[in-house]
């Protein structure tokens, strides 16, 4: 089989447009909530929700319960709080190792939710990627702002949290009308969250690495008697 006619083969199942939901689309979906959920919980909460009550759109699974008032208003209330939080430096990372807490188990929950007129095993599959997904998002965002809050002139900090803003915003948009792409480009990035936490984590050990050489040179030695020098 030619290259043509393997594009040909495969053609239809990446176009997604005026189909019905399926489970490519709801997977896609699932993985989607669950990146968002790292970056910003409560914005992608309110914007689920407000699209199903006042869009007249039709959210999968058992995330119409996002469409409650309740939840509308509680995660309207949390989105404006992160909203500023997100742009103090001396805030921003006490929220992130807060939410340490709430974001991965949320993101398990959306993506299980997605999948909630599946069996129970793909209900479990899809929390895991869900979690998984948030999970590795979360520590990328919270690794890099915490090093970036460091910086003494706040500027830094909120071109940053701007820029978070633009690409949970162009994320959401890509998942809900391009989901092929954004599932490359979720690709690619969630590479990037991987090699980012690996650096972070390299850089914090160095940095403890002189320290701990110094204790040791503190101490006295023993001599061969077992008596200290």
């Amino acid at each position: 089989m030619d290259i043509a006619t393997t594009v040909d083969a495969i053609q239809p199942m990446l176009d997604w447009r005026d189909v019905p939901v399926d489970m490519a689309s709801l997977v896609a979906l699932a993985a989607g909530l669950g990146w968002a959920s790292g970056l910003r919980l409560y914005a992608l909460v309110f914007t689920l929700g407000a699209l199903g009550r006042f869009a007249g759109v039709q959210l999968p699974g058992d995330l119409d319960v996002l469409t409650h008032p309740l939840v509308l208003g509680v995660s309207g209330l949390m989105l404006l709080a992160e909203f500023f939080a997100d742009k103090l430096p001396w805030l921003d990372s006490l929220w992130d190792a807060v939410h340490t807490f709430i974001r991965i188990p949320a993101g398990a929950a959306l993506a299980a939710a997605v999948m909630g007129e599946q069996a129970g095993n793909v209900q479990l599959l899809a929390a895991l990627l869900g979690g998984t997904l948030a999970a590795g998002t979360h520590f990328a965002k919270a690794g890099a702002r915490a090093a970036i809050n460091t910086s003494p002139e706040p500027f830094s900090n909120v071109f940053t949290s701007f820029g978070e803003d633009a690409v949970f915003v162009g994320g959401l948009w890509a998942l809900l009308s391009y989901p092929v792409i954004f599932l490359v480009a979720l690709g690619v990035f969630m590479l990037l969250a991987v090699w980012l936490i690996v650096s972070l984590w390299r850089f914090v050990r160095r940095l403890f690495r002189p320290r701990e050489r110094l204790v040791r040179a503190e101490r006295p030695a023993l001599t061969d008697t077992g008596e200290r020098a």
